[in-house]
């Protein structure tokens, strides 16, 4: 008689449940790690949004700081004005109220009146607890919030960003 080569069926399904225990464990590890990186994509994104005002309110004083992220965002082209500054790129600077980035919405905001002596931006995970569990924002002061909630709406104004606490 001649012997089959081949795997038994309990074999088969002792290998399926080994792979099925090892993805058990690594999936959430895998969405643990990619919130983490939008998070830190997000607070890189606000980083160079304060640089960028920063920048702008010293080449524009009669402007102060900008509004919008459209006016730090590449324009239609050079030269640079007030409208297109070409302080960030088309990704950050995009021409709409929010852009998004990463998993996050990225919004500015000012004060109407000019030179405006303020701003505030925030970065809003698009989908929370997916894209991202924290909310950031950030002031005029440079510094960086957040709120372990990710509470903070779009809309925020700079007092109600400095009650959160401090990036480290």
């Amino acid at each position: 008689m001649k012997k089959q080569k081949g795997f038994s069926l309990i074999e088969l399904l002792i290998v399926v449940a080994i792979i099925l225990i090892i993805a058990a464990i690594a999936i959430p590890n895998l969405l643990r790690s990619r919130i983490a990186a939008n998070e830190s994509s997000a607070v890189g994104s606000l980083r160079s949004i304060n640089t960028a005002e920063v920048t702008y309110s010293s080449t524009y004083p009669a402007q102060g700081f900008s509004d919008t992220l459209a006016k730090l965002g590449p324009g239609a082209g050079p030269p640079a004005t007030s409208t297109n500054a070409s302080l960030l790129d088309a990704v950050v600077g995009c021409g709409g109220a929010k852009c998004p980035k990463s998993g996050y919405e990225l919004t500015l905001s000012g004060p109407g009146a000019t030179p405006r002596v303020t701003y505030a931006s925030a970065a809003v995970p698009i989908n929370p607890g997916q894209s991202g569990q924290r909310t950031f924002c950030s002031t005029g002061d440079g510094v960086i919030h957040f709120d372990p909630g990710g509470g903070i709406a779009a809309g925020i104004i700079d007092t109600a960003c400095q009650a959160f606490p401090a990036l480290q």
